[in-house]
């Protein structure tokens, strides 16, 4: 589904990306770990156009999105699902007007579907009937799953995850955690999730990468993590 060759991604003197490989299969649930501020962040960002890379390509799909436009890419976009580590909803906004957020500007849609929409969705999340709160009275836990139901309300063909369990008590972490499961089977979709979250890794991953100096350490499934002699993994995960 995604496969980077050769990403080189620098700001000024600082080099982030260093020739980074890596491949995620369809339908596949990949963890990217990494110590804060290694550069996960700006991973996703480069894979969803919102940064172009200095050298190399991202084919997803077969499709090199480094060589389109800001318009082609924009449209391409729409096959992305984002979990934002900040949540990003819009305070303005009740929690049924940013769920139905996408709905309402890239569809065609009655009012009466979309309600539907947004009900079915809410209720996935474990949050039925609270369309009429604002962001401002829900807790962190229930932040992230508002966010949840908005980045998934459009059907997307991969979702990125961006520390999902930041800032989140042990019990809400792994609450979150098996609701990405449960989601990831529900619509069987493609999930990039950035993390230094050991846990979380370890629950919702089917391989885990290591970027560390640039580049992916792995991917490797979880019985060869187990076996790995890499001192860095080792070391990270604790093994």
């Amino acid at each position: 589904m995604i496969e980077i060759k050769e990403l080189v991604v620098s700001f000024r003197e600082k080099r982030v990306l260093d020739h980074l490989n890596l491949e995620v299969k369809k339908g596949e649930s990949l963890v990217i770990i990494g110590l804060t501020g290694c550069g996960k962040t700006v991973l996703l960002k480069t894979i969803l156009g919102l940064i172009r890379p200095d050298e190399g390509e991202i084919s997803i799909a077969g499709t090199n999105i480094t060589e389109l436009g800001e318009g082609e890419l924009n449209k391409f976009r729409k096959r992305f699902g984002v979990i934002f580590q900040s949540n990003a909803l819009f305070d303005s906004l009740s929690i049924g007007e940013n769920v139905a957020f996408y709905l309402r500007e890239h569809m065609e849609l009655k009012e009466g579907e979309i309600g539907r929409r947004i009900g079915e969705m809410l209720k996935m999340v474990g949050l039925e009937g609270i369309e009429e709160l604002r962001p401002s009275q829900l807790s962190g836990g229930m932040k992230k799953r508002v966010a949840f139901a908005r980045a998934l309300i459009s059907n997307p063909e991969i979702v990125l995850y961006d520390e999902p369990t930041t800032g989140l008590d042990p019990i809400m972490a792994d609450a979150i955690n098996n609701l990405i499961l449960s989601l990831h089977n529900e619509f069987s979709v493609t999930s990039i999730t950035v993390t230094h979250d050991r846990d979380s890794a370890y629950k919702i991953a089917d391989r885990i990468g290591m970027l560390y100096q640039g580049t992916i350490i792995g991917p490797l499934t979880l019985s060869e993590i187990q076996k790995t002699d890499n001192p860095i993994i080792k070391e990270f995960l604790r093994i």
